[in-house]
């Protein structure tokens, strides 16, 4: 059996996380990374008035306050994270939807409803579970290619 011919068919809401780690935008950095750590999650989204203001990940912790020798005590999800959230809907085919991260450079997709809500995340490894591994790999090799421009935060 040819381990890149799984069935590609599947929609983002059969694949995705239905449990999503969320902060308010002031919430101090500690309280992010115990939620990752609680979770064994890579990511959260940061809410405000029931919308997605943006993400942060385990990289963005590391970067954009421990390098620069800030006390993750003292800034919040606010000062670190990412405004500029991509997402996908949960009835999305879960191909086009690589092909849609490895275009836009990400590992992570919030996933809303038809009614625009908050409903899960998508990660690249998910993918790499329940869809096409050719496709995937193809993905990530795009991703780790492309080079990175940091935000500067704070």
């Amino acid at each position: 059996m040819n381990v890149s011919t799984k069935d590609t068919s599947k929609k983002i809401k059969d694949i995705m996380s239905r449990n999503v780690e969320i902060v308010l935008p002031s919430a101090f950095l500690t309280e992010v990374a115990q939620k990752m750590q609680k979770r064994d999650c890579g990511c959260v989204l940061v809410v405000s008035d029931d919308r997605i203001a943006g993400i942060i990940t385990d990289r963005d912790l590391a970067l954009r306050c421990i390098a620069k020798a800030h006390d993750p005590a003292e800034i919040t999800a606010e000062q670190v994270m990412t405004s500029e959230v991509l997402y996908c809907r949960d009835t999305d085919e879960a191909d086009a939807v690589t092909k849609n991260m490895g275009e836009n450079k990400v590992r992570r997709l919030a996933v809303l409803d038809s009614d625009k809500s908050l409903v899960g995340i998508v990660t690249l490894g998910d993918m790499a579970s329940h869809t096409n591994h050719q496709l995937c790999g193809e993905v990530l090799g795009k991703i780790c290619r492309a080079p990175t421009l940091l935000r500067e935060a704070i």
